[in-house]
Order: C-alpha cells, then sequence, then structure tokens
C-alpha cells in the first residue's frame, strides 16, 4: 500500500526522489531525521507528522497546515526557539506507535499546494538553523528504505478517519479481533457495516439464506433490481459489498447446528443476531465453553391502534457476566411465537439499524475504545418514550 502511493502521487514520489526520509504511517505521512537545533545549541534529529489526506490512492491537497513534531521545541542557531511557528506544547499520542511533544502552524498564502510543499517547507524551517551550525547536515539523508511496504492492512486502501482526528491509539485495540456475525437479517448486517470499519482481522458471517426483496427493505445499501433476481446467498452478497473495503471477510453459507459448529473455532468474540431455537441454545452453550465473549440482540415489536411499540435487547456475556445472564433468563432461546410481529419480517429498518448500533457500541466498550463506567450487561431501549435502561452492571 505504501510503496503504491509513493509510485502514484507526484507530491509524494518527489519526497523520496529528493532524498527525504519519507514514510506512510496509518494515515500519516512521516519525515524521520529532520535535524534541528536544541534550546542547548545541541544539533538533534526529530520527526515531522502530518495527517494524510486521500482520495483512494490519491493525495489530496493537505487538509490542515499544522505539523506534529516528535523531538525538543527546534530553536535557531543561538538557541532561541523558532517562535513563528508555535502552535501547541503537550505529548500526542497519535497512533500506529507514532507520538509528538509539539504541534506548529506555518501557513503560507494560499495554504499548501500538495504534501512536497508542505513536508519540505517545515523541513527547510526546522533544519536551517542547523545547517549554520554544521553545513553538512540536511533534512535530505537519501537513505535506502527497504521497509517500503507497510504491514499488510486488512483495508484495501489506508484509513484516514482516526489518525486525522488523533483516536489512531483507540482504534488500535480493535485490530487483531476475530469476530463472527451469526445471522444476516437486518440487525446482522447494520453489524457487518460498523464493523468493516474497524480494523480487525477477520468477520466471519454466517447466515444459510438467500437475499430477497424483504430484506433489502431492511439492510444496509440499496440493492438494484438484478441484485434480487439474482436470489444471492446473504453472505455472499454483503461479503461481495464489504470485501471492497475491508480483506478480512469470510462467507460462510451455513446455519450454525451441531455439525457446523466448529466453524465457529478461533474466532474471539461473536454477535448473535438470530432467532431463538435449539440451534441457538447450542451455540450459547459452545461460546460459553470455550470462554469466548458475544453480544446476543433481539427486539419484541407490538401492533396497536397507535402504531408499533416494544423493546429492544443487547444481552452482553462475558466471563464475568454470564452467570447473571442465565439467572435472569436474559438470553431467549425459545421462539418468540405467532404473537411476534417482528417474526413475519415486518419492515424497521431503524430499529435494526438501532440495535446494531447498541451491539457494536457494547463491543468497542469492552475493546476499551469508549468509556464504560457502568459496565453495564443487559441494556433495553423502549421505544415509547425513548427509555434506555441498564442493567447487570459489573
Amino acid at each position: 500500500m505504501s510503496r503504491a502511493l509513493f509510485s502514484r502521487n507526484a507530491d509524494l514520489a518527489r519526497l523520496r526522489e529528493e532524498g527525504y526520509f519519507v514514510q506512510i504511517v496509518g494515515g500519516f505521512l512521516v519525515m524521520r531525521e529532520v535535524p534541528y537545533v536544541d534550546a542547548h545549541r545541541k544539533v538533534r534529529k526529530g520527526t515531522l507528522i502530518s495527517s494524510l489526506a486521500l482520495a483512494g490512492d490519491q493525495t489530496r491537497p493537505p487538509d490542515t497546515h499544522v505539523m506534529h513534531f516528535d523531538g525538543d521545541y527546534p530553536c535557531f542557531a543561538d538557541g532561541k526557539p523558532i517562535a513563528a511557528i508555535a502552535h501547541q506544547t503537550a505529548h500526542f499520542e497519535l497512533g500506529n506507535g507514532l507520538t509528538a511533544e509539539h504541534a506548529f502552524s506555518s501557513k503560507p498564502e494560499g495554504g499548501y499546494r500538495d504534501y512536497h510543499h508542505k513536508m519540505s517547507t517545515y523541513a527547510s524551517i526546522i533544519s536551517g538553523p542547523a545547517a549554520v551550525i554544521d553545513t553538512t547536515l540536511s533534512p535530505r539523508p537519501h537513505r535506502v528504505i527497504d521497509d517500503e511496504e507497510d504491514a499488510e492492512s486488512v483495508f484495501h486502501y489506508v484509513e484516514t478517519a482516526s489518525d486525522r482526528v488523533g483516536i489512531g491509539a483507540l482504534t488500535a485495540k480493535l485490530s487483531g479481533h476475530r469476530i463472527a456475525i451469526i445471522g444476516l437479517g437486518g440487525s446482522g448486517s447494520y453489524i457487518l457495516d460498523m464493523l468493516a470499519k474497524t480494523p480487525v482481522a477477520e468477520i466471519r458471517l454466517f447466515d444459510p439464506d438467500e437475499f430477497l426483496q424483504h430484506n433489502a427493505f431492511r439492510a444496509p445499501g440499496a440493492p438494484s433490481l438484478d441484485d434480487l433476481r439474482d436470489a444471492p446467498l446473504k453472505v455472499d452478497y454483503f461479503a461481495a459489498i464489504y470485501s471492497r473495503m475491508h480483506r478480512g471477510i469470510t462467507a460462510v453459507p451455513k446455519a450454525i447446528t451441531a455439525e457446523t459448529i466448529d466453524l465457529l473455532e478461533g474466532i474471539h468474540f461473536a454477535f448473535l443476531s438470530l432467532d431463538a431455537g435449539e440451534a441457538k441454545a447450542a451455540l450459547v452453550e459452545w461460546l460459553h465453553a470455550r470462554g469466548v465473549g458475544f453480544v446476543d440482540i433481539g427486539m419484541g415489536l407490538e401492533l396497536g391502534e397507535q402504531g408499533l411499540s416494544g423493546i429492544l435487547r443487547v444481552t452482553t456475556s462475558t466471563l464475568e457476566s454470564r452467570t447473571k445472564a442465565s439467572q435472569h433468563n436474559r438470553i431467549p432461546l425459545a421462539g418468540g411465537g405467532a404473537g411476534d410481529v417482528y417474526a413475519s419480517n415486518i419492515q424497521v429498518a431503524d430499529l435494526n439499524a438501532l440495535n446494531a448500533v447498541l451491539a457494536v457500541i457494547k463491543w468497542k466498550k469492552l475493546c476499551g475504545f469508549y468509556c464504560d463506567l457502568e459496565r453495564e450487561h443487559h441494556s433495553t431501549y423502549t421505544l415509547d418514550g425513548n427509555m434506555l435502561l441498564n442493567e447487570d452492571q459489573s
């Protein structure tokens, strides 16, 4: 990915050609070994770090003139700080292993044209005083870069959403997980939509059914008429869409039964969005036996004179909570019955999406991405009154 970006963008290629030691790390453009003078008039080397604005594999004009710097504050040759670029001094955890101690601000009239303009300008400002002390010093070390390729990313293109707003370190907590989504109905497909935007290692999809017309009205996206005519399997339909973004989508066109449950081996977490029944009971038992955490979701709806009413449920099972979940019968393992309107596939895309959102938020809490002081393991949302109730706190 890194090599492709440098080969396809003239501004990035020019930096390398001119001898700058530049790399792409996550969503950042990094320039290393930039000489500068510290407050004691000693020459040292630091690292310039810029956010990277991309449209696919093409650079855009820089979205900010601010630059981060890992090193002491740079000074003139006499040891006085270069005050003109001062912006903010703090410890910045930028993610992807990158940290910085300063943020600089130097904006030319009209802004920066491209990343060569931005990076070379800051390099000149910072390294100029070092060259006064030692004329052999340059921000262009002409290093042979052996590690041009980034570690293989789960994405087909650079994920810049996290790093540009400073939450790359939090997003990294989601990486490496192998997740199963069992049931790709309305809610399950929305869970996939959100997980595909995270750096999890694998998203394993389980569902034996076809993607039919009624599914189109309660799932993310907009299938074409030709898509519906083909009646693809749900796992194949959604895998084809989300594999455009995420490399780790695995389609398993099977229901979870006693014969197929071993297909779950290797997962770290599961989202259960399937109907209650014997298969679900066996699934829950299997997950419990292997210490695999999961979130089980569901909803119950009723049709009355004033419209639909009902409750959405998100139940989390971890090693510390599964006893409570079992004691209070939080996870339904028997069918909802003929009186359950949702069982007839009523079109409620908004509730499907909300149920999925609450489930994914809970998983992100477990990973440490979101603050979770209350540590609830059972939540219900009542449609009438917008009441969200948390129970089973740890």
